[in-house]
């Protein structure tokens, strides 16, 4: 055995174990639906059973789902200010039968609504440790669909749900600051992690490039998420037009993913720029490593999966300077522009199309604190929690 595979061996034996953990696990948003809080609970499941642990999901229904034993669907509707989303009203009593029938030893909510509603009821019914995460950032999101009034409400309607918890998760150390600083209890992170075998610069396809028309004098600047308002894609467009009068024919910009704003996005965007549509599997690892930049203008995300994706994949970021993006850039893994600044971001984009050995040390810091965000260690850290808590309730005598 290598030193390299002993160390791996041993540090698997010290991580903490999911054994006697009984998950009871409530979102709005799971597999099949494809989102960064889908993904990111499908691999929290996988996680606990692969440490002995058991996991019961209640969700929502969904054309493509499936009825597997350990899931629960719940009837279930769009929601109309982020259609993508379905929210669920599920009957309590039922509820609550289903979890004493199935005995969980925690009950933990990723939605504020409809699934989390229910868990949350259920879980102080039947006397199981509650705890919550934040995913996101609801009240930044109102501002975008002219629903800035309710701000306040939105608020005290979330710091009601998650104080209601023994722990509200959070992605990052600058959303904590927030939510401690509006009132909120007992908060930890419970932070993001990215597959560095699935996100690598080996994935770079020259073929790719050319089928997008991109030759070796030519900087592939892209973005991968969700096409929607709060991304702020108006701002990256305007930068690009801007890009394109100072540098004809210098930087090709690429979208990858879909979303409410796709036909505005079109429309706004300068010639030549290349919509993907939705990428997944080998076609997503070969889009993020065939480009150069990695634009990211978003001011809403609680945090950006796609930024380590990216870096994963030897992209330098170019990020709107917000807390949960300074976090991550903070690494030197890229560089920041004021946000809603189209120039200031088409100006970050020039100086890096210029620096072709910049873009090249950035490229390889980003790998390399990429390369340390594994998710071993995101998942050692929730479960060391999760049995903190059962822990301490041992020891009160619950």
């Amino acid at each position: 055995m290598t030193t390299t595979a002993r160390e791996r061996a041993i540090g698997a034996a010290r991580r903490p174990s999911a054994s006697g953990v009984r998950l009871a696990l409530f979102t709005d948003s799971y597999f099949p639906q494809i989102n960064g809080v889908a993904l990111l609970l499908t691999r929290l499941v996988d996680a606990v059973r692969a440490r002995g642990g058991a996991v019961r999901v209640f969700t929502t229904t969904d054309p493509a789902g499936d009825d597997a034993d350990d899931i629960r669907r719940w009837p279930s509707f769009a929601f109309w200010m982020y259609p993508e989303h379905r929210v669920a009203l599920p009957m309590r009593p039922s509820v609550q039968r289903e979890l004493r029938a199935w005995q969980p030893t925690i009950v933990h909510a990723a939605s504020p609504f409809g699934m989390g509603l229910a868990g949350r009821s259920a879980a102080r019914v039947i006397g199981v440790p509650f705890v919550t995460s934040y995913h996101t950032n609801w009240s930044a999101y109102s501002s975008f669909y002219q629903l800035g009034a309710l701000e306040g409400a939105a608020w005290r309607y979330l710091r009601w749900f998650h104080n209601a918890g023994v722990r509200t998760y959070c992605p990052t150390n600058a959303v904590e600051r927030e939510l401690t600083a509006r009132g909120f209890e007992n908060t930890a992170i419970w932070s993001r992690g990215v597959d560095s075998t699935i996100f690598s610069p080996t994935y770079r396809q020259p073929s790719l490039r050319q089928r997008l028309g991109v030759s070796d004098d030519t900087v592939l600047a892209i973005y991968v998420g969700r096409l929607g308002p709060e991304k702020r894609l108006d701002v990256a467009l305007a930068a690009m037009h801007r890009v394109e009068a100072a540098a004809p024919g210098r930087v090709r910009f690429a979208l990858a993913g879909d979303g409410p704003f796709g036909q505005t996005a079109r429309r706004l965007a300068p010639a030549g720029t290349i919509f993907m549509g939705r990428l997944t599997g080998t076609a997503l690892s070969e889009f993020y490593a065939s480009a150069d930049l990695f634009v990211f203008p978003s001011t809403t995300d609680t945090f950006g999966n796609v930024l380590l994706e990216a870096m994963a994949s030897g992209l330098p970021v170019i990020g709107a300077d917000v807390g949960p993006t300074r976090e991550l850039v903070a690494e030197r893994t890229g560089v920041l522009f004021p946000p809603g600044d189209a120039s200031a971001l088409a100006a970050r984009i020039l100086e890096l199309v210029a620096a072709p050995d910049r873009r090249a040390q950035l490229a390889r810091r980003a790998v390399a604190f990429a390369c340390r965000c594994t998710w071993d260690r995101v998942f050692d850290d929730l479960f060391a929690d999760y049995a903190e808590l059962l822990a301490d309730r041992r020891v009160a005598g619950v």
